[in-house]
């Protein structure tokens, strides 16, 4: 088998378990000015802006809310005025795993290594973990964030 045909086989659909749809749980505080007519959206787009984007080691990088499955009733924080809501939602999580085949855009390459990034994942492949019939030129340069020169590379984590 060629190196193309095991790259091609290694990061097409079996390469695309590092993605759950899984269900999560958040509790968000809401200061009272915001207490209205549109209280539920507000709700609603308090948990997107909180949650969107950011990353925990139990679940991995939260991409996106697909839906919310329950809004708590609102609970009054004595003494704050702020009220607090769990919140049960659905979301797309992106949570490679050590094994799993990957393509990224290589962004730095030195003396040292490689440094590539696959969506919010920044990944340093040593000098050392390259395979011997893959030609290594350590410069100290930076790949230039033009669509034209982008070198995508495929490697398990």
């Amino acid at each position: 088998m060629t190196f193309l045909a095991l790259w091609l086989s290694s990061c097409l659909p079996g390469s695309l378990r590092m993605f759950y749809h899984i269900k999560l749980e958040h509790e968000i505080l809401l200061h009272p000015k915001y207490f209205g007519p549109n209280l539920i959206e507000t709700v609603k787009a308090k948990l997107f802006s909180d949650v969107e984007g950011t990353c925990s080691g139990k679940c991995g990088f939260i991409i996106a809310v697909t839906s919310i499955e329950h809004i708590g009733a609102g609970l009054l924080l004595p003494g704050r005025g702020f009220v607090q809501y769990h919140i049960v939602y659905r979301a797309i999580v992106f949570r490679p795993f050590k094994g799993e085949v990957i393509d990224a855009i290589v962004t730095q390459v030195n003396k040292v290594g490689v440094f590539a990034e696959a969506g919010p994942l920044t990944i340093f492949i040593s000098q050392h973990c390259i395979p011997p019939n893959i030609k290594f030129e350590g410069a100290d340069t930076t790949v230039e964030n033009n669509n034209e020169d982008e070198e995508q590379v495929c490697f398990s984590l």
